[in-house]
């Protein structure tokens, strides 16, 4: 099968440009795949970051100015990774350039910003924009997911999805654009990580009726570029706490995004549990997914039981790789970037997709509800 050209273009050159850069050089471990992406051109304000890219043999351009690269033709897709306050015009600019975008998280800095985001794209008829967020995109992910999506909770009790660092644990760690309200935004680590929790729920239907939400500034202040304290003014760790429903039925769904979680280096996981069933995954251990059943024990009688199984190494786009083995970090970006193309050039189907442009504007009316909840202490209903 022979896939359609899709020239890339990066902006942003830092962790994850490269991580993509990467991710793109492994796609010969997708099977039958109707896209073949190639990493043409990449673009960042601090010309030492491009020297990174330049040593791959694809890379035509190589920019400090990102209206170089969206005037290349043989851009077709553009992945931006930039600061949350230069989204709005980077995403604006990206998609009236004709090209396809596959935007990073939070998708603006406010809902103002993901409003004029999603004006553009109204705007533009034949634009086809999708956002970050890969972790849903491990096997085990979508194993929980295709369980809830079958029925067998039945009555659903309670759910949950976190997303835990312990990035932020090291007091004395510099300050940096992540931890200052004027770039990363007033939701602080919901903006920098929120995406991660709200993909798969938004995805399941699940979009809250009202929300609580308990934040915290833990580190008020970090070591600025002279080794002064300086204000470090964002949220580190959020819980919401809401109302939504499945089926109908009313249920209490929370999600933990956290920057200090002692313990934890990048863990993401996922909970649903019902009067029926249940099912439970942590990347903490990407092979094993639990799920909840009523079991026949010989010889004691009917009981309830979490069972292990592992999910193996399979995930949305089938790979060259053994089914028995297992999944990590590189895999799910991999396969985020192989739904997203695949989803472009029209051949997704029912698999499972990136995050749509109206989820990502509505995760910021979640976080501004679940920050006006913290400062009233009562529920809020997220604005529509």
């Amino acid at each position: 099968m022979t896939g359609k050209k899709v020239g890339i273009g990066i902006i942003g050159g830092g962790l994850m440009g490269r991580e993509i850069a990467a991710a793109l050089r492994r796609w010969p471990a997708l099977i039958d795949h109707p896209a073949e992406p190639e990493l043409v051109a990449v673009c960042d304000i601090n010309p030492a970051a491009l020297e990174f890219f330049e040593r791959i043999d694809t890379v035509q351009l190589t920019t400090t100015d990102h209206h170089e690269l969206l005037a290349d033709p043989r851009v077709d897709v553009v992945y931006i990774a930039v600061r949350h306050d230069l989204h709005e015009r980077l995403y604006v600019d990206t998609v009236r350039a004709g090209k396809a975008l596959l935007a990073e998280k939070p998708f603006g800095i406010d809902r103002a910003a993901a409003d004029a985001v999603v004006a553009a794209i109204d705007e533009t008829p034949e634009s086809f924009v999708r956002v970050s967020s890969e972790m849903p995109f491990f096997p085990g992910a979508q194993w929980a997911v295709d369980y809830v999506r079958s029925g067998a909770l039945g009555r659903i009790v309670e759910a949950k999805c976190t997303f835990l660092h312990a990035s932020d644990i090291d007091v004395n760690k510099p300050l940096n654009w992540k931890r200052q309200k004027q770039f990363c935004g007033e939701a602080g680590v919901l903006n920098d990580l929120g995406m991660h929790t709200w993909h798969v729920p938004l995805r399941l239907g699940w979009t809250p009726e009202k929300v609580v939400g308990i934040l915290q500034d833990i580190v008020t202040e970090r070591p600025g570029p002279d080794g002064t304290p300086q204000p470090c003014d964002t949220w580190d760790n959020a819980v919401i706490h809401s109302w939504a429903r499945h089926d109908g039925a009313p249920f209490p769904l929370t999600t933990e995004t956290k920057r200090i979680a002692p313990g934890q280096k990048n863990t993401w996981e996922f909970e649903a549990i019902g009067m029926d069933g249940g099912v439970r995954f942590s990347t903490k251990n990407p092979k094993q997914v639990e799920v909840f059943a009523f079991i026949d024990v010989p010889g004691v009688g009917r009981e309830q039981s979490w069972q292990s199984v592992d999910a193996g190494s399979q995930s949305v786009w089938p790979t060259v790789t053994g089914p028995n083995f297992e999944s990590g970090f590189s895999d799910a970006i991999l396969q985020m970037w192989a739904a997203f193309l695949a989803e472009y050039v029209g051949e997704l189907g029912d698999g499972f997709g990136c995050v749509r442009p109206e989820e990502a504007a509505l995760t910021h009316r979640l976080f501004a509800a679940a920050i006006a909840s913290h400062e009233t202490g009562t529920f809020v209903a997220p604005e529509h």
